[in-house]
């Protein structure tokens, strides 16, 4: 063997300068801006907590972390946006319910919630409540039931659009109960409110965040948490478990995403970071003022999680026999 061929020899250098180069990029991460996308438009819920943890990641990993608002089609824009962008680290979502559980459930996407994306940590969860219109007399879980099961189909339910998590929760509620609503929805949980208000629907799931000060105002009547605990927001109104309504557990949450293919080192300090930032008090505080109970995980909890996600809501899609139309 000629160990003097040059052309052998330059494409050794090459591979180990590049292999080198690699090596330091990713021992230098991050290097630059890092641009995390937010599914919704700005000045919502999920647009502020997506800026209160970017503020925090951006002041430990010492680089802007810019907030990227791409709303439409339940997320999904936003989520093809980040499956198509390079596996670096510079580009990250914050993916929730709808955009990797309930919308893989309802139909089919150009994005594939497992295997174009890797987790990077859970954010938090808010919980969701069951309200109905002041006009409505029934104020309990029991009383709903039986109101619905004396007069079916008399009954209507707002949610803030088809395979959202008001939408989810209200057929799950159905499911569980053998009871039957129409369902009514709306482009935004805004207009579905105000319909519910003037009782020109009845019923609505949305979070406890967004129905907290129209039941606090008097506005609308509280049901229940339809969770497996009570809300920190409002501690008096009991679960729907409480008042013996099983398995009606819908809880909205909101996690970090990243490529897939994102290399593990970086996934990794990504997770530590944002775990350091959900860890502070005032970060806590901020996020629980916009309705959202911090709840930190590894990756590998964040994975798992999702994916029991994913296979309760297929379920209920097909219980229900819920369409995307």
């Amino acid at each position: 063997m000629n160990t003097q061929n040059p052309r052998l020899v330059a494409a050794v250098a090459l591979a180990v300068s590049l292999a080198c180069a690699s090596g330091s990029a990713a021992a230098a991460y991050p290097e630059k801006t890092i641009t995390l996308v937010v599914p919704t438009a700005a000045g919502g819920a999920n647009d502020a907590m997506a800026r209160i943890v970017g503020q925090g990641m951006s002041a430990i990993l010492k680089q802007p972390v810019i907030v990227e608002n791409k709303a439409g089609a339940n997320g999904a824009i936003a989520s093809e946006y980040v499956m198509r962008a390079a596996p670096d680290g510079y580009t990250i979502m914050l993916g929730y319910i709808a955009t990797h559980a309930m919308n893989p459930a309802l139909q089919k996407l150009r994005y594939d919630p497992v295997k174009d994306f890797e987790p990077v940590g859970m954010v938090g969860s808010s919980a969701t409540m069951m309200v109905v219109s002041p006009t409505v007399k029934a104020s309990t879980a029991k009383e709903v039931v039986a109101m619905l099961k004396a007069a079916p189909d008399k009954t209507s339910y707002a949610s803030a659009g088809n395979g959202t998590a008001p939408h989810f929760a209200a057929e799950l509620f159905k499911l569980s109960t053998g009871t039957s609503m129409l369902h009514v929805p709306y482009k935004g949980s805004a207009p579905a409110i105000t319909d519910t208000i003037a009782g020109q629907t009845q019923v609505m799931f949305p979070s406890v965040f967004t129905a907290m000060p129209y039941v606090k105002g008097g506005k609308l009547k509280a049901v229940g948490i339809a969770g497996s605990k009570r809300s920190a927001l409002m501690p008096d109104v009991p679960t729907l478990q409480e008042q013996g309504i099983a398995d009606v557990d819908v809880s909205q949450w909101y996690g970090i995403f990243a490529p897939a293919k994102t290399p593990k080192p970086v996934i990794e300090q990504l997770n530590k970071v944002l775990n350091e930032v959900l860890a502070d008090k005032t970060v806590i505080k901020r996020l629980e003022d916009h309705g959202a109970e911090v709840s930190p995980m590894t990756t590998d909890q964040m994975r798992t999680y999702v994916a029991q996600e994913q296979v309760k809501w297929k379920k209920v899609v097909q219980a229900a026999k819920i369409t995307a139309e």
